[in-house]
């Protein structure tokens, strides 16, 4: 567990190591299926897999790499808008979002299992049945380190743990935690699901009421809730900027006061959480038929 927090050199020698990364997976999964999913051993090799899974699609081998980006490339090239990068049509780019997990392979092995649908119901059991805050932590660090770049891996693991392996239920359970490490985690996680537009509905559906219900009455004190806040605001920020509906559902559950306050509080005017609060607030102005809900 140390080890593995070592730095880039350490995490690429470690999942070369033939048979580590299986044989971490497979304690997991034998302490999930006795019912064991608290024993310190447990938590180590989540912590593990937590560690390798950082800055996973960056450190790839280039066979891995080349496997993704050809893909993407391929769904680039294929559609007929002219032009690329910024002037790239939003219906390429939800393309990407949709193209599917590289080397999905039913007996995955080594690295490859880092990101296969296997693992992320694994991180998701732990996230629902453990109740050890560090297990759950780092299961939602690992989630959240898979979901964290732009490339067509981490949208396609968010997709499967919003649609295919019904994860926001288990998530959405984290955010009323106690523990603020676990929560701050969990926010951060559904921030990065958050980005992905094609998922933006359902995690509406299930975590916008909630997002608002643990956002603080003011700019909390603490770094840690500071940050909390801040990933709060972002994430909502994501779901309602393309969308009435969204918006109109922050308003329902009373939100608005909430970022109005966290937005105007003066001592802390540079603060990450008031900044965040503030550029929600511009996006949800810029919802022209909601402007007189707002002002009701």
């Amino acid at each position: 567990r140390n080890m593995s927090s070592a730095g880039p050199e350490g995490r690429k020698k470690m999942r070369e190591c033939n048979g580590l990364i299986d044989s971490l997976v497979y304690y997991i999964q034998g302490a999930i299926a006795d019912h064991e999913p608290n024993d310190k051993a447990t938590e180590n090799c989540v912590c593990i897999l937590h560690n390798l899974s950082y800055q996973l699609e960056i450190e790839l081998p280039e066979s891995y790499a080349q496997s993704i980006y050809m893909q993407r490339r391929n769904i680039s090239s294929n559609d007929k808008t002219p032009g690329c990068f910024g002037t790239r049509s939003r219906k390429v780019k939800e393309k990407q979002q949709d193209t599917p997990l590289p080397e999905e392979k039913s007996n995955p092995r080594g690295v490859e299992s880092l990101w296969h649908s296997t693992l992320i119901r694994i991180y998701l059991s732990l996230i629902a049945k453990s109740t050890r805050n560090y297990t759950q932590e780092a299961s939602l660090g690992a989630l959240q380190n898979l979901t964290a770049g732009t490339g067509p891996m981490p949208f396609a693991v968010a997709r499967t743990v919003v649609q295919k392996a019904n994860g926001l239920p288990s998530i959405r359970t984290m955010l009323h935690v106690s523990h603020p490490t676990v929560k701050k985690t969990a926010v951060s996680l559904l921030r990065n699901l958050s980005r992905n537009t094609s998922l933006q509905s359902d995690i509406a559906r299930e975590v916008l009421p909630d997002l608002v219900s643990i956002l603080p009455e003011s700019v909390p004190g603490s770094d840690i809730l500071c940050e909390t806040t801040a990933s709060i605001c972002y994430t909502l920020y994501n779901l309602t900027q393309s969308s009435s509906h969204n918006a109109r559902l922050l308003l329902s559950a009373d939100g608005l006061p909430k970022i109005i306050t966290i937005s105007m509080n003066d001592s802390n005017m540079l603060s990450k959480a008031s900044r965040a609060a503030s550029v929600l607030l511009y996006s949800l102005w810029s919802h022209a038929d909601l402007h007189s809900a707002y002002k009701k």
